[in-house]
């Protein structure tokens, strides 16, 4: 049996609102994403209010602790309707409220408007901030267009901003993305998400992945890419919490986090996955059946409880800081997994911590498959 902790306070969750417009769908993108009609908002609007009035009974006695606007791009619904939502919900005061935007559709007007409605918190998908890597991402806005939309949310109010930055991409050298990096550290930003780009099926990459493998970065060129990151990143105050996630002092995403320690989380709209009551589920991934539908749930599970503990202690672990081990209650065939990693250097254990090394960072897929 593995035995853990709750996470964080008793009764906090968080909840996800996925808003799938894009003004056009980037070539890697496997999410969910339909075109940007008024129309479509009309119709994710009505499906958010229903399902909201199915799910809030569910949160009655307990704590609000994060909100997160994600797609697709919301920031395409517009300021009024995103306030509209937080009049349903009535957040409390003081808690992160974190909506995703692009840099082509963030003006000082739109962004004003999300400060005014609520948002606190803007995640924006900058990706890279060289040009001809944005072209070839099918991605809508540029290097300088990027940098700006930083400036502009600042300028409305909200300072605590998160990018998201990617490498390993085609035809992506140590020099352009180390001139991506010394750029993104001169911004005012608090937080940063770092990806490798995966190459996803259903999307225009998948189609185009014997051409592109030819010219994506080898395996060592991927790993300078991603220490030559985490050392500039560390030098600009943006300090590693998580595999791929850096934040300044007290900075860290409040909601991420507890997808990494278990909190559990409501998703709204279609595709949004959730977490509740030790069950995971997904809602159906089309917009007029989410609107028709009175549940839209298209797939759950819950696992046992061994399995779920064990999936648990492995997502514990992307976080830098490992796990107290005076929490758990370990089973032997776990305990025996976590010796060998350590063994392997992937794992460290010092007093009654447990925590990845330099190398398990680089070989977290090994650590979690062996562990689940």
């Amino acid at each position: 049996m593995v035995i853990n902790p709750s996470p964080g306070s008793p009764g906090e969750f968080s909840l996800y609102f996925h808003i799938p417009f894009c003004t056009r769908k980037c070539d890697y993108c496997h999410f969910y994403v339909i075109p940007d009609k008024d129309p479509h908002k009309v119709l994710l609007m009505e499906g958010f209010a229903k399902e909201w009035a199915r799910l809030k009974p569910l949160t009655q006695g307990k704590g609000l602790k994060s909100l997160y606007f994600g797609g697709g791009t919301p920031s395409l619904l517009g300021p009024e309707k995103i306030q509209e939502i937080l009049t349903w919900l009535e957040p409390p005061s003081g808690i992160e409220i974190t909506l995703e935007a692009n840099p082509e559709n963030m003006t000082e007007e739109s962004m004003r408007g999300y400060a005014q409605a609520g948002i606190n918190r803007v995640s924006i998908g900058i990706q890279t901030l060289d040009n001809a890597m944005l072209k070839k991402l099918g991605r809508l806005h540029d290097g300088q267009k990027a940098q700006q939309a930083v400036l502009t949310t600042i300028a409305v109010g909200i300072e605590n901003i998160s990018v998201d930055l990617m490498y390993d991409l085609p035809g992506q050298d140590l020099l352009q993305w180390e001139n991506t990096l010394d750029q993104v550290c001169r911004l005012p930003i608090t937080h940063l998400s770092l990806y490798n780009l995966t190459i996803e099926p259903h999307t225009v990459f998948f189609k185009q992945r014997q051409l592109l493998e030819k010219i994506l970065p080898n395996e060592e060129v991927s790993l300078q890419m991603y220490e030559m990151a985490v050392a500039k990143l560390s030098s600009a105050g943006l300090a590693q919490y998580e595999i791929s996630a850096f934040a300044k002092p007290g900075f860290h995403s409040r909601h991420n986090v507890g997808y990494w320690t278990g909190r559990p989380f409501l998703g709204l709209g279609p595709s949004a996955f959730s977490y509740w009551e030790n069950r995971r589920y997904r809602n159906i991934a089309n917009l007029n059946k989410y609107h028709q539908l009175e549940n839209p749930v298209d797939f759950e599970e819950e696992l046992p409880e061994l399995s779920r503990m064990r999936e648990l202690l492995a997502i514990r672990l992307r976080l830098t800081k490992g796990i107290d081990l005076r929490e758990w209650k370990l089973d032997e065939e776990t305990r025996h997994v976590l010796e060998e990693l350590i063994t392997q250097e992937l794992l460290v254990k010092t007093e009654s911590n447990l925590r990845m090394t330099r190398k398990g960072i680089l070989f977290y897929d090994t650590i979690a498959a062996e562990i689940i």
